[in-house]
């Protein structure tokens, strides 16, 4: 099954840390993405720009609607995501556990519901 985990941390935190500190990080995510894949459970991952680069469209009385930024405001945002295979639930948990934001923001873990490749017919 596959299990999208997603990373959430406080941009200004991020912003705030030096240049050194921020490439020791993303080394730790790089290193992690390769125990992914040697493991074979890496699917996909990528990092998000920042909520300042976000747009949100909301469709009311069939008109499109567009503000800027993130849905919601919060303390933490979505900042990047694994999409990983995973025999259960655990192990998802496991490798959200090794995520290098999970010390210092949070990783949802979620389940993805699996759809057919074509739609069943009508």
């Amino acid at each position: 099954m596959q299990y999208l985990l997603l990373i959430y941390n406080d941009e200004q935190a991020w912003a705030a840390l030096g240049p050194d500190e921020r490439n020791a990080i993303v080394r730790e995510y790089f290193a992690l993405a390769d125990e992914l894949r040697a493991d074979g459970a890496y699917v996909a991952a990528a990092p998000l720009q920042p909520t300042s680069t976000a747009q949100t469209v909301r469709v009311r009385d069939g008109e499109r609607v567009v503000s800027d930024g993130p849905f919601a405001e919060t303390k933490e945002q979505l900042g990047g995501f694994y999409l990983v295979e995973a025999d259960s639930a655990q192990a998802a948990l496991d490798w959200a556990e090794k995520i290098p934001g999970a010390r210092y923001g949070a990783i949802e873990v979620r389940p993805l519901l699996p759809v057919p490749a074509e739609a069943p017919a009508a």
